[in-house]
């Protein structure tokens, strides 16, 4: 890809650059490549690492729109007013049973993964745009792909962010900025590690433990090393034509595989077993049948 007005050094915002992260090691491998990099978190004190290496480090917090626009002025006076890559990497988890999900917390939630990407888009395009080959870079995940049972909720801030980008790759083509959904499979991260319990009055609590086993004690079990991924996300995102979906990390070729040639349904059986379902339905029977 050709550099922006900074000269040849080409410059990349990433959104979510917190330490242990997956934006935090996609700062470090584009700084390992030669980019001028602006790494942003909610919380600036977390990217003081980064600062030390060199990078340019600030607060940004993709919810707040008077962040994001603050976040595009600073950047503009930064570069000159142009931006050569963006990186939507903010997000939020949200691992519970459809039925028990608090609606403010889901809220929340798209505030960060979908509502955030779209202020984002909205206030640094004209910055993508002026550099001439802009690129813009979706974190999706196989959630959005996948039927992962309590993650309903994610799952699908997750798969509307990967229709989002790509109608948004057609729009921006006129403009020679170009969309990359990057789906995620498992990858070493801190959006994982809040454990959320099945409460008694939950129509899950038969298997509170099961749950707590599987979909939050196994989540980061054999996932890829963060830097692996890093690597292999900066190495598409440079090309000089990027794909329209890069799909990484661990599963996400069984993902591809399930998704393009089995259909929907490919997954409910495994899922079902996997995450308890047809434990619970067991259960479910058998109570029915006492009574």
């Amino acid at each position: 890809m050709s550099a922006s007005n900074t000269g040849n050094r080409k410059t990349v915002l990433i959104t979510g650059c917190s330490p242990g992260g997956i934006g935090h090691h996609l700062a470090k491998e584009y700084h390992s490549k030669g980019l001028r990099v602006i790494a942003t978190a909610r919380n600036p004190a977390a990217l003081e690492d980064l600062a030390a290496l060199g990078l340019e480090t600030f607060e940004l917090d993709v919810s707040r729109i008077d962040s994001v626009h603050a976040g595009r002025d600073r950047v503009a006076s930064i570069t000159g007013g142009t931006l050569d890559i963006l990186v939507n990497n903010a997000g939020k988890g949200l691992s519970l049973p459809a039925t028990d999900c608090d609606i403010d917390e889901v809220k929340e939630m798209f505030e960060v993964n979908l509502f955030g990407v779209m202020r984002m888009v909205q206030e640094f395009s004209s910055l993508l745009i002026a550099s001439g080959d802009g690129r813009i870079v979706n974190i999706g995940s196989i959630a959005g792909v996948m039927p992962y049972p309590f993650g309903s909720a994610y799952n699908a801030s997750k798969a509307a962010l990967h229709s989002y980008g790509d109608t948004l790759r057609l729009e921006l083509a006129p403009f020679n900025v170009q969309v990359i959904t990057i789906v995620t499979g498992g990858v070493k991260s801190n959006i994982s590690r809040e454990r959320r319990l099945i409460q008694p009055t939950s129509l899950y609590a038969p298997i509170a433990d099961i749950f707590a086993e599987r979909r939050v004690g196994r989540s980061q079990v054999g996932a890829m090393p963060t830097a692996d991924y890093a690597r292999e996300v900066v190495a598409q995102t440079l090309k000089h034509h990027v794909k329209a979906w890069f799909w990484t990390g661990k599963f996400s070729w069984i993902c591809w595989f399930g998704a393009t040639f089995a259909g929907s349904r490919a997954f409910d059986r495994a899922f079902s077993r996997e995450f308890g379902l047809s434990a619970l339905k067991s259960i479910l029977w058998k109570q029915k049948k006492q009574n």
